[in-house]
């Protein structure tokens, strides 16, 4: 965890005073999250994602290389992560802080080991020639609960991302240009999104926990609970960090919250992506539209 002053004593006390009442500073009911915005590039793989005020963006990039030896017909998903100073002053340049590891292993375990790409789908030639797909994420903005943020950030990315068409003549391969073939979309599985849960043991109060605490709730909590979904109801990953004792009854009620969170997230992005995607084809009409106008001008001054 990055080095930082924790909050005051009254901060904490008045924090703790209304968590005991199911209330939060910012208003939201205890299982409510905050805000989500998502914002595309013009490059393909390319997303910005707002959660609250915690900005993070995640970049997918890929090349053709050669497959392991010991799983010539699987291609790559590998996971970069950054933490800058930009963040949070707590964060030093070029140096991982714990944080950063775990929430690096977290975004590797939803995205690569709950196999959320079809990496045999990724394979152009077995044993000589696979795609190997890159999924940087960079934290711009740390008001809490990054993690989310990132895991939302990185699977609109790859939903969102479209490779090079190519064509396979024995082991001969073509890359075709963007302007020869209409890319390709990844085949995805399915889309695992994390959802992070605080839980304080407040005097006078049983345990309470709350969904996507904010930093300062964060920095409070006794324990953080992190639970991988699809829209599919599965649990693809559940980590727990502290030790304060969570019930089984408590686990299920926060797993039924969530289901339903992750459900209207995937809606949620599956609207951004049709969105975007239609922005893209009004934008191609009205280029071609363009052409063809300045075309037929300069016929008739001809």
């Amino acid at each position: 965890m990055p080095q930082e002053a924790p909050p005051s004593l009254p901060e904490s006390t008045f924090s703790q005073q209304l968590l005991s009442r199911s209330l939060r500073l910012d208003s939201r009911n205890p299982y409510d999250l905050r805000p989500v915005s998502l914002r595309f590039g013009e490059q393909s793989g390319w997303v910005e994602c707002c959660l609250g005020d915690t900005k993070v963006i995640a970049q997918v990039s890929a090349e053709i290389v050669k497959p392991q030896s010991d799983r010539p017909y699987e291609g790559f998903l590998t996971l970069n992560t950054e933490i800058s100073p930009m963040a949070s002053s707590a964060y030093e340049a070029g140096r991982s802080s714990e944080e950063e590891v775990l929430m690096a292993r977290l975004l590797e375990k939803a995205l690569r080991r709950s196999e959320a790409v079809d990496r045999e789908a990724l394979c152009l030639v077995a044993g000589q020639k696979v795609w190997s797909v890159k999924v940087d994420v960079h934290f711009l903005n740390d008001c809490g609960n990054m993690l989310d943020c990132a895991s939302i950030a990185a699977i609109t990315a790859l939903r969102h991302f479209r490779k090079p068409d190519v064509t396979v003549n024995g082991e001969e391969i073509t890359i075709h240009s963007m302007t020869e073939r209409v890319p390709v979309p990844l085949a995805i599985h399915h889309s695992p999104i994390c959802l992070t849960y605080a839980f304080f043991n407040l005097p006078n109060s049983t345990s309470t926990s709350i969904l996507d605490p904010t930093h300062q709730e964060q920095i409070l909590s006794n324990s953080l609970l992190t639970l991988t979904l699809n829209a599919q109801s599965e649990i693809c990953v559940l980590s727990k960090q502290g030790g304060l004792p969570i019930e089984a009854d408590e686990i299920m009620r926060v797993l039924g919250v969530g289901v339903e969170r992750v459900k209207e997230l995937d809606e949620k992005i599956k609207r951004a992506l049709e969105e975007d995607s239609r922005r893209r084809v009004r934008e191609v009409r009205q280029t071609l539209s363009d052409v063809a106008r300045r075309m037929n001008d300069l016929d008739e001054s001809q």
